[in-house]
């Protein structure tokens, strides 16, 4: 099976795993690590803040946890690939790098909070001692669209007098 192939299964299964956080009143996210030479998953978890009462329960948090404590080390052996639905923030950045992750596979691009090709930029810091190879933007239009769909059914919708009677500072006036 060739890379893209292999590429795009692995983040159907990471997008399965958003999805069963999204339907659990997570923020829908997942991830899968995986075993490049023998195409085992490894562990597969979604999002879990919310749940575990705890903020750093993020998706490539959770899986790095399974994997590190299976293997007895904090740091994981090489060719393993983690896929995840979302561009990784600082933290899980972080988190990848320490672990030894070989190689980040990632969905949709998070210009908002993502720290690999956007913010922190963790990967390109002179202080960052291991570099994965990276690869973003696979199957990114549903991993974006589930994202979107999952915010739009939380928000409500804002009438037009209710927006623009909000001030600079993002404050009612009430």
């Amino acid at each position: 099976m060739s890379t893209g192939l292999r590429d795009d299964f692995f983040m159907g299964l990471a997008l399965d795993a958003a999805r069963a956080a999204g339907e659990a009143g997570e923020v829908p996210v997942g991830a899968v690590l995986v075993d490049e030479a023998s195409g085992a998953v490894l562990a597969t978890a979604g999002n879990a803040p919310i749940a575990s009462a705890d903020p750093t329960a993020h998706a490539e948090v959770l899986v790095l946890r399974a994997a590190t404590r299976a293997a007895g080390n904090y740091r994981l052996r090489p060719g393993l690939t983690v896929f995840v639905t979302l561009e990784p923030c600082a933290m899980c950045a972080g988190a990848l790098s320490l672990a030894r992750v070989s190689r980040l596979v990632w969905g949709a691009d998070d210009p908002k909070g993502g720290g690999v090709r956007h913010g922190a930029r963790v990967f390109d810091q002179p202080t960052c001692h291991w570099r994965p190879t990276l690869g973003g933007g696979v199957r990114d239009t549903e991993a974006a669209a589930l994202l979107r769909d999952f915010f739009r059914r939380r928000r409500p919708r804002r009438t037009r007098e209710e927006n623009l009677s909000e001030n600079v500072t993002g404050f009612t006036g009430k």
